[in-house]
This record gives structure tokens, sequence and C-alpha cells, in this order.
């Protein structure tokens, strides 16, 4: 035969006949209680260009959902299963019940020791959050499936010099005098991907920022001051009209019943202050996302990463209480001074400004519903403002570039992608979908934290408050959830929650009676 014939009769040869492709990395930059409109492309006025330039040559997602609070979602990513099916119905407390022991289940095989075990390196930079921070390494993650780590188990305190920081299993107890969290994250990641040069690999890059205390280095928060001093009312209505033109146009939800208009507001310098600093940590976030991305591109592995960027819940309304006792800060490993010996100034006081190592605060409701423009209510919260985050999937050649995505997605879903371009098998039954293959039709999602309750069955969710009545909207009509239908179709109310009763009752979730005692 001739050469050209051979060459042309391979070429007609099946896909599976060929050598099969390199397998892809994957590397997941997360965020910690960032909003859905929190960065430029899904409507933020932050400067946030290296994020941005993912989505330009990505997909976007508009419907991508999280768990309601960092420590449920986390486990639903580790391990492609509601969070109360891996233990971690609520936080890390234990509450003596199966699905909520406030530590990651042993007998969930987590994403990092799959992908491991198909000959992945893996590596994690930053918090983990799904196992008590009380001495026991059990559930660490060099425990469960990660060769390298750097990071604090339990939840950020600081960006100074944050408690339970450590290395492998080293406890770090102290940082340098130019330490700053944001950056030793994306510096580890760096070193891993560096590390592993041409084989595959996995890395977990999960940051704290922009999650409380409000820490952010003076030069950031310098450049956004004079910007909020407009107020949240002005800068929401700039984010609205910035979702249009990026083809976000829903209906805006109303101001939040708790937070005056900005008009009525008192001390508005701290309150402008409050959110310079929230938009300092996001900026500085994202130029650490630039210098990952950075070096995915010197080593070559760019073009073969998945990368992925997505936030664990909606903005934070948390207020930072000035009267927490020292047996409370010390329970929550709160530090009482700086590393030079400075008293740190708990709680929303506006006669401080935030930004500090000695500062202790939060934006509060007053800027999380600007976060989550143009959605209702807040992290912890199973409507929209809890539960929808943005969701980035960048890889070039592979992944249609400037796309939006529209059909619903869901945080157990990355267990399944990832396992499919590992070419390999979950060890157990999970309940997420691949995201690179076709949507289905319809798609049923549930959700339980802290009482508050959510079923979505196509376009219709059912919802509720902690211990309120149900209620009940059409999502494709109504996505930010003003217009109650739950009086007029009150046989559908009664079978969705009879089904959302059936997966709780399949997956270990209590409803809110239960929550009365500990």
């Amino acid at each position: 035969m001739h050469r050209r014939q051979f060459l042309s009769l391979c070429a007609a040869l099946p896909a599976y006949t060929q050598a099969p492709p390199k397998r892809p990395n994957i590397v997941i930059l997360l965020a910690d209680d960032l909003g859905f409109s929190d960065i430029g492309c899904y409507g933020s006025e932050i400067e946030t260009p290296n994020i941005d330039a993912l989505a330009a040559r990505g997909t976007r997602y508009s419907q991508f959902y999280n768990c309601a609070r960092c420590c449920p979602t986390r486990a639903a990513l580790m391990t492609g299963l509601y969070p109360h099916q891996a233990g971690v119905g609520h936080m890390v407390d234990d509450y003596g019940r199966p699905g909520y022991r406030g530590n990651l289940s042993q007998d969930c095989p987590t994403i990092a020791e799959t992908l491991r075990a198909t000959g992945y390196r893996t590596a994690m930079a930053g918090k983990w959050h799904l196992t008590p921070s009380d001495g026991n390494r059990a559930n660490w993650p060099t425990r469960r499936g990660f060769e390298r780590f750097y990071g604090t188990i339990a939840s950020i305190r600081s960006y100074y010099q944050p408690p339970t920081l450590a290395e492998q299993e080293q406890d770090i107890p102290e940082t340098p005098k130019d330490f700053y969290y944001t950056d030793a994250i994306a510096a580890k990641a760096i070193e891993a991907i560096r590390a592993f040069g041409n084989q595959p690999f996995f890395i977990y890059t999960a940051f704290t920022a922009p999650h409380w205390p409000l820490h952010a280095l003076e030069p950031d928060i310098a450049r956004h001051e004079k910007r909020y001093a407009a107020g949240w009312d002005s800068i929401r209505a700039a984010r609205v009209a910035k979702q249009k033109q990026l083809g976000l146009a829903l209906e805006t939800a109303p101001r939040a019943p708790e937070v005056p208009a900005w008009a009525d507001a008192p001390d508005k310098p701290w309150q402008a202050r409050r959110m310079a600093v929230f938009a300092a940590m996001v900026e500085r976030m994202d130029r650490a996302i630039g210098r990952i991305v950075a070096a995915l591109r010197d080593q070559g592995q760019l073009e073969n990463t998945l990368i992925l960027f997505a936030s664990d819940n909606g903005g934070c309304a948390e207020e930072m209480a000035s009267d927490m006792s020292p047996a409370e800060k010390k329970s929550r490993k709160m530090p009482e001074k700086t590393r030079d010996g400075r008293p740190i100034r708990y709680g929303n006081l506006p006669a401080v400004m935030p930004g500090p190592e000695d500062t202790y605060q939060s934006y509060a409701a007053n800027w999380a519903h600007v976060s989550n423009t143009p959605f209702r209510r807040f992290k912890h919260w199973t409507h929209e403002g809890g539960i929808a985050s943005p969701l980035i999937l960048h890889w070039p050649g592979r992944i249609p570039a400037g796309a939006w995505k529209h059909s619903p997605a869901h945080i157990i879903d990355l267990f399944p992608t990832f396992c499919a371009l590992a070419n390999t098998k979950p060890s157990k039954p999970i309940e997420g979908l691949d995201l690179l293959k076709s949507p289905p039709a319809s798609r049923r999602l549930f959700w339980e934290h802290e009482g508050n309750q959510a079923f979505r069955d196509g376009d219709w969710k059912l919802v509720r408050e902690h211990a309120k009545p149900w209620e009940l909207y059409n999502l494709k009509q109504d996505r930010t959830e003003l217009h109650d239908l739950a009086r007029s179709q009150p046989r559908r109310v009664e079978e969705m929650a009879r089904q959302w009763q059936q997966w709780a009752d399949r997956v270990g979730a209590l409803p809110w009676k239960s929550w009365e005692q500990k």
C-alpha cells in the first residue's frame, strides 16, 4: 500500500483507535463571600481585568448555584454530593446527626483522592474549613488526597496573621511583616504549577477574599474610596445598568428592608470606606489570579488547563459585634492582638476605619445587597441572593469563548465534570452532572441550610426562610423572586414540598424545628 493511502486510511479510522488526548490540568479558583455582581464581567465597577479576561475567552453561567454558605459548598465541591450526604449540612460543629457532624465524611471520596488515584498531581492552597480545627488531623487536606497543602484549616480570621495557617501538617504560628494571605495563596498555587511540570495536575485555589474581616493594604483601598462616596443606591443602579449591557436583563429586587436609603445613612465616610476595602480585597484577588494564569502560560500549560472561577455563596450581611467576650474570641480563634502587640479593635465601629491589621469589621447588609444585585437576600438564605454565584469556565479551544450559558448548574456538578476530563469514574454514586455535556431539558436541585429550604424543578422554585411559609416562583419569568405564586398555586406548593421532604429524608437534611436545640 502506498504511504499516502496508508495515512488516509489512518485518518479515517474511528477515534477510539487513535492515541487518547492528553488529560487536561484542572485549576479551581474559588472566591469566598463574593456576590453575584462583584466582578466586572457580571456587572461590577470593581476592576477585575484578569477574571474578565477568563470570561472573554471562556463561558459564563447565569444560573450557577452554591449551597448558601462556605462549609456546605466546599463539601459539595469536594464530593459531588449534597453537603448533608458528606456530613457537613451546617458548619464544623457536631450536632450529633449524620448530616450535621461538621466533619467531612470518611465514606465520601474527595475529588482530590479520585484524581490522584488516576495519576494526577494534586495541590491545595487556601481555606479548607471542612473539619474542626481542634488538633485532629484525620480530615486535613493532606489526608484527603492533596499531596501539597498550604492554607488555613478554619475560616479566615486575619489576612495578616491567619490562625490555623499550616503547610502540609506543620503549623505556621507567625507570618512575616509583608505577609498578606491572598498573595500567599497565589504564590503557593504557582509553586505547585511549576513543581508539577508536564504531569497532569489538579490545583484547588481557595481564596478567602473578600470574606470579612475587611483587611486590605492602604494603596489598594485608596483607589476606591471616592467611588463609594456615591453610596449603595447609586452603585447598585449602575450595576443593574451594566448587567443589562452584558445580557443579564433581569427585574431588580428592591432595596433590602434592613438597608436604609443612602440619603438617610449615618456615618457616610465610614460606610464608603467599608465598601472601598471590600473592593480592594476583590481587586487584589484578581491580580493574584492574573499571576496564576501567567504561570500556567509560562509553563506552557495554559492551553491544556481547564480554569474554573466561582464563589462559595452570595454576599454576606453579617454584622461584626464589638462586645464579643474573650472566651468567644478564643473559641472562634480570633486573635486579641496584632503581630506587633496592638489590641485589635473588634466590631463595626464608625469611629474606626477598616483595613489595617488592628481592625475587624464587615460590610454588612448595606453593601451585601449591592454584591447580590439584582437578587434578594444574602448568604445563609436559599433565595437567589444566597445561592447564585458567578461561574466561569476557561479552556482555550475546548470551551466556547465569550459565551453565556443559561441552563442551571450546581457546585455538585464539578466532581463529575473533572472525572470525565480525567477519563475516570467516581468510585461511589454522586449527585452532579458533567457540565461539558448537553444539559438536561429540566433539572431538579435542592437546598437546606439552617432551616432555609429550596427546591428548583425546571423553571419552578419553592423556597422559604427559616420557619416561614413556602414561597413559589417561576424563575423563567421571575428570576429575582418578586412575585410569589404560592397562594394561587397551592397544589403545586404541596406537591413540591412533598418532593423536597423526600429529598431531605434521603440525604439527611433536617426540618427547621431541629435547629431549636443543638
